[in-house]
């Protein structure tokens, strides 16, 4: 079994073992009296803070709610990396790529980009019809096309590492069912593929330069997106006319210049090694 793979594995037997347990967002004041609270467990402390007002419903915003939960499972997989022997986890920023890095002897001593996508199942109509296709409300998106993908030798701002320096790129998919509930969240499945396995043909925006995802939630459980081989993938995403805006050309010049030399270094020692550049 390659690190690869054995990363694979592992995270699907993590997530399978997650539970999304955040119930509401405490708020301070509320019109309990009698302190101190008295629980016996933490259902009945749940319910205590609610009756009292203390516990407010999530948002039900799609990417508010999402941040939750993202938030939540990589501080869950993060507490996993820290407990595996010989492994290591590094959380990403906000606006950064990947949510989590991944490496350490346990998976090939090499870095991993772990990704974290939540999606809304769509409404189902009223009258479900046998031409109803269980799909995401919206695209997944993948990676952002005109910057980090597609010059994966640059390490752009806010990310540790270029895009390129990953051995391997993996996608949790967190989809959900809405419910009217203080937790919002019904119905949780977790879905573990590499990236280009649920790549589509289609930007998940139409108004920004994003790479999307299958939307059928069928064929991302089977991570059977429309492409055979990754070569296929990268071959078809890298060769998209994604948009290159004039704040994008300014800042990649600026990488280039800042990161040059040190390319120019990398790729020396891959030649000499009879190596080729990763892409």
């Amino acid at each position: 079994m390659t690190a690869n793979t054995d990363l694979l594995t592992w995270m699907r037997t993590q997530c399978a073992e997650y539970e999304f347990d955040v119930r509401g967002v405490f708020r301070k004041d509320s019109k309990l009296a009698g302190w101190p609270l008295t629980a016996d467990s933490p259902e009945d402390l749940e319910l205590l803070l609610a009756s009292g007002g203390h516990l407010l419903p999530l948002p039900k915003e799609p990417a508010a709610l999402a941040n939750i939960v993202e938030v939540s499972l990589v501080d869950f997989l993060m507490a996993r990396l820290d407990a595996e022997p010989h492994a290591a986890g590094a959380r990403g920023t906000e606006r950064s790529y990947p949510d989590l890095e991944v490496s350490g002897p346990r998976f090939g001593g090499e870095y991993h980009a772990v990704d974290v996508k939540v999606a809304k199942r769509a409404d189902e109509p009223a009258k479900r019809n046998s031409r109803f296709r269980e799909r995401t409300q919206s695209r997944i998106t993948l990676y952002t096309g005109n910057t980090y993908f597609k010059f994966p030798h640059l390490t752009w701002p806010g990310n540790r590492r270029p895009f390129g320096a990953y051995v391997s790129h993996l996608d949790i998919l967190a989809v959900y069912t809405l419910v009217d509930a203080p937790e919002r969240i019904a119905d949780l499945e977790l879905l573990v593929h590499p990236s280009w396995q649920i790549a589509s043909r289609e930007r998940s925006s139409t108004t920004r330069e994003y790479i999307g995802a299958v939307d059928g939630i069928a064929e991302l459980r089977a991570g059977s997106g429309v492409f055979d081989t990754e070569e296929q993938f990268y071959k078809y995403w890298r060769g998209f006319p994604f948009k290159v805006s004039k704040h994008v050309q300014s800042i990649q010049g600026r990488l280039l210049r800042e990161q040059g030399e040190e390319l120019a270094r990398l790729r020396a020692a891959q030649q000499a090694a009879h190596l080729g550049p990763r892409t």
